[in-house]
């Protein structure tokens, strides 16, 4: 039979198999995981604490259902957003009224977040530390870029309500592919705007090309039923013209339609005699919303789409987050919102920029956790034939020696490898690593004559590190816990050798009584043995232990599952400053309470301790 061409498409190796079948990737539904649940910010709190209002008088968020007022709470999830949106199929499949992503623009390079460390007053070059913040690399190039969003965008295809939207972010180096690839999921009809974001900011042309100074926004409806907000700009004059009017100062205007181009500072009519400013001006490094995060947009942006494109309590999705823009757009005009992202400052830079917006619903933070290793395991590793929970666990534990620079060893019972002169143990992909597991590999590593162990994991047993590490050196064997990072899921990361294993941190609380019941927390202590990593002239400029922390919180009544926040607080880069002490808290009654310290360092990794308190009637 001859091969028959019966439309238009972009096609590139990959897209199809040998047989001429479309390429579809593996749908999973994997459950989520929440690990942090955010009720009151900090914003709320300080508020109150001016207006004198008690700090229990917190919206009930213990029954979700699809609205506020039925306990809905926003979305900030840490992952493969194919994963993530693959898995939200299942409860949000045709329920999302808008989409916005901003992916990687296929540079060909990686991004850097910038970091500010300590409590200086003036930002110095020296304080800065920078780390990867999201790669814009690909292994094939722009063929695997191109199956990338297609399967992304497809997704999105699954989750947008008939009468919704998905708005594609994208400048020159990829937009017509993805138009394109857009047209093709979504259907050539329902394509409704380019938007264009123009900006005149420094750079200039190289003598080949004129100065790119816009970016795209690709605009589909999911059908012709989706409607969006057309919105009017004011337009002041100079002197009266043909229909021109008059404002209460004084001033000559017209009202037109707003177009689709969007530059500089927009007066937007809301109402009679109601005009709001939406600047839409690049966020350039004096700006007061810059947040460090590399191709941050503005929020005037994001304010304006989300006001065209969505009404009050629609559900709105980003699954390249980023630095939060879109989560703060649609928190602040009072649309419900899931955002997502795989980077770790991502998702930090996220929920501290939320904890700053004042009466912010409530949120959580969750991941796919144990359950996206056990199904990149399998991909990788083989499947679990015998039911034990691990695949293939040679070939996992080959691997990730490598990656931590050692070499497998045969003839011990625990112990895995060595790097040096020290033994390696590495945990399972979906089990915490417990404190037996810990002794058993120090007991082997003491019979087999050697003098250090070195322990990496994905998740821990609550509050080992203390006796674990104090039972090893009794022993003669030094003890190094190290945290396997989730970027050993990332492909790119991985063929980059970008992958760190960080030392567990050391933290050390004190918890206060106070003679009228109130309990305060102190943080009395935190180290991390992770200072290589830092530049010298950035280490120079820290000058005690705390400037290590970034952010810290505290669940006073831990459950052994999701940390709820009950005190909080973190550097901005506004006031560079941290508390070590928390607001006082009284619990109803006496009793015995598990109280959970949460810190975030300058690295965006978590350490976190236990510790039983008794409180006293």
């Amino acid at each position: 039979m001859p091969f028959e061409i019966n439309k238009t498409e972009l096609v590139w190796p990959g897209k199809y198999d040998e047989e001429g079948n479309l390429v579809q990737p593996p749908r999973v539904s994997l459950p989520f995981q929440v690990i942090e649940r955010v009720n009151e910010t900090r914003a709320t709190r300080e508020a109150k604490k001016a207006e004198g209002l008690t700090l229990f008088d917190v919206w009930d968020g213990s029954k979700e259902g699809s609205n506020f007022e039925d306990g809905w709470r926003n979305k900030l999830i840490w992952g493969d957003n194919a994963l993530v949106m693959s898995s939200l199929l299942a409860n949000f499949a045709g329920k999302v009224k808008l989409v916005y992503i901003d992916p990687p623009f296929d540079v060909g390079a990686d991004f850097s977040v910038e970091i500010e460390v300590g409590e200086g007053e003036v930002l110095k070059e020296a304080s800065i530390l920078e780390e990867v913040a999201y790669r814009d690399t690909w292994g094939r190039g722009q063929d695997s870029y191109l199956s990338t969003m297609r399967e992304r965008i497809s997704l999105a295809h699954q989750l947008i309500a008939d009468d919704g939207f998905l708005l594609l972010h994208c400048d020159w180096r990829a937009t017509a592919t993805l138009r394109l690839v857009g047209d093709e999921i979504f259907g050539l009809d329902n394509y409704r705007n380019e938007i264009v974001w123009s900006y005149r900011t420094g750079g200039a042309g190289k003598g080949t090309t004129l100065p790119r100074k816009h970016d795209s926004i690709h605009a589909w409806a999911k059908s012709v039923s989706a409607k969006l907000n057309s919105q009017s700009e004011r337009q002041y004059l100079q002197k009266a013209f043909m229909g021109s009017k008059i404002d209460s100062a004084g001033r000559h205007y017209v009202d037109t339609i707003l177009r689709d181009v969007l530059e500089g500072a927009l007066t937007i009519v809301e109402g009679e005699n109601k005009v709001t400013e939406f600047s839409v001006r690049p966020v350039l490094n004096l700006s007061s919303e810059r947040t460090g995060y590399p191709t941050q947009k503005p929020l005037g942006l994001l304010n304006l789409l989300t006001k065209i494109f969505s009404n009050q309590n629609d559900l709105v999705a980003d699954f390249f987050v980023g630095s939060g823009t879109t989560a703060e757009a649609a928190e602040t005009h009072g649309r419900r919102w899931i955002a997502c992202d795989l980077g770790r400052f991502a998702i930090h830079t996220t929920r501290k920029r939320l904890l700053e917006i004042d009466k912010c619903k409530p949120f959580e933070v969750l991941n796919l956790g144990s359950y996206e290793r056990q199904f990149w395991s399998t991909s990788n590793f083989g499947q679990d034939l015998d039911g034990d929970g691990k695949v293939n666990l040679l070939e996992y534990i080959a691997f990730i020696l490598k990656l931590y620079g050692g070499e497998p060893i045969a003839g011990s019972t625990y112990l895995h490898g060595r790097k040096g002169d020290a033994y390696v143990y590495v945990g399972a992909v979906s089990n915490p690593v417990t404190i037996a597991e810990i002794e058993q590999a120090v007991n082997e590593c003491k019979k087999m004559k050697g003098t250090a162990v070195h322990v990496l994991g994905w998740e821990w047993e609550m509050g080992l590190h203390d006796p674990v590490v104090g039972e090893a050196k009794r022993l003669g064997v030094k003890l190094t816990l190290k945290q396997i990072p989730r970027e050993v899921m990332e492909a790119e990361a991985v063929r980059k050798g970008q992958i760190k294993f960080f030392d567990l941190a050391y933290l050390d609380v004190e918890l206060q009584q106070k003679s009228n019941g109130d309990v305060v927390c102190v943080l009395t202590d935190f180290s991390t043995p992770n200072t290589d990593l830092i530049p010298d002239e950035v280490r120079e400029s820290i000058r005690k232990w705390s400037d290590y922390v970034d952010y810290w919180a505290v669940d006073w009544d831990f459950q052994n599952d999701t940390f709820n926040h009950g005190f909080v607080t973190y550097r901005t880069r506004q006031d560079r400053t941290l508390t070590l002490k928390s607001d006082p808290h009284t619990y109803p009654k006496a009793g015995t309470y598990k109280v959970m310290i949460k810190v975030i360092d300058i690295f965006g990794n978590d350490t976190s301790k236990l510790v039983e308190l008794k409180v006293k009637g």
